[in-house]
């Protein structure tokens, strides 16, 4: 999965682990992405890590976030 790849080199907790990885997992499912290894998928765990640095606490806003500024509908 995209997401777990960012995390390997991270001094990131569980906690903010799991925060971002159900950022991704709702993003996804938000845009019903299923392939996990389309392309797609690996701009969206970038831009969930990136968002996630900015310490926005909320997967659900985070995810919000992340899906209007790729700008994907």
């Amino acid at each position: 999965m995209a997401i777990y790849r960012l995390f390997q080199n991270t001094p990131l907790g569980p906690e903010e682990i799991n925060r971002l990885a159900d950022a991704y997992e709702r993003t996804l499912k938000a845009l019903s992405l299923k392939e996990r290894d389309d392309p797609l998928t690996q701009l969206i765990a970038k831009k969930i890590f990136e968002i996630g640095q900015t310490r926005i606490e909320d997967p659900k806003q985070i995810s919000k976030l992340a899906i209007k500024q790729l700008g994907i509908t």
